[in-house]
């Protein structure tokens, strides 16, 4: 279902996405406050649409971490932990899907 959805918002395109009140959440909020320099609004707002469209809250608040502290996506990616295995592989489908939708 997931799916679907992300492929219409990405086939309708840019200003679907924005119609989606993300309301600076977790994800965007951390990109604003890294110190990446290619970090603006409007980047930081498409990344974050497209994790509400494809993490949970709780893997979003995950996901935000990384941002402060990009040792933790690691810490994350090695763990043996079922959960984080799980997490791990929505958050590269997210990276993915963030990277072809909002470069």
């Amino acid at each position: 279902m997931k799916t679907l959805l992300i492929i219409a918002v990405l086939a309708a395109g840019t200003t679907t996405l924005t119609a989606i009140p993300a309301q600076a959440g977790a994800i965007e909020r951390a990109c604003l406050k890294s110190d990446r320099r290619a970090a603006s609004r409007s980047l930081c707002g498409c990344i974050q649409g497209v994790a509400d469209l494809t993490l949970s809250r709780q893997d979003q608040r995950l996901a935000a971490k990384f941002f402060r502290d990009p040792h933790q996506s690691q810490v994350v990616r090695q763990s043996d932990n079922s959960n984080h295995e799980t997490f791990w592989k929505k958050y590269r489908q997210f990276g993915n899907t963030a990277k072809a939708y909002c470069s």
